[in-house]
């Protein structure tokens, strides 16, 4: 028997279920759910980053976006105030569209 230890989709179980399989599960506890999410998240980047297809890495960025909507809710925040505070920070710093690479800054 396969041992994960790992944060997986809400309707995981119910699809192992679906295909006769038995399954341990529990529900995280806060603070280690946010470790776990945490984790989770390090997990998809690193697979985004080894993505070799456009389709690959939409497939990678949306499990992304997953935790990022749950890592909102553990803070006490809606995507959409993320989404504020992106803007606010697009308008006071820019956003990353130009493909601007700083090498270096002249210090007098």
């Amino acid at each position: 028997m396969p041992t994960y230890h790992k944060l997986v989709r809400d309707k995981i179980p119910m699809i192992i279920e679906a295909t006769g399989k038995s399954y341990r599960t529990r529900i995280l506890e806060n603070t280690e759910y946010i470790k776990e999410l945490r984790t989770k998240l390090g997990e998809e980047v690193e697979e985004y980053l080894s993505a070799k297809t456009d389709d690959t890495a939409v497939e990678e960025l949306a499990d992304i976006l997953e935790i990022l909507h749950s890592l909102a809710k553990v803070h006490g925040k809606t995507m959409e105030d993320v989404e504020h505070v992106r803007q606010e920070k697009e308008v006071k710093r820019g956003g990353f569209q130009k493909g601007i690479f700083l090498i270096d800054v002249e210090d007098e």
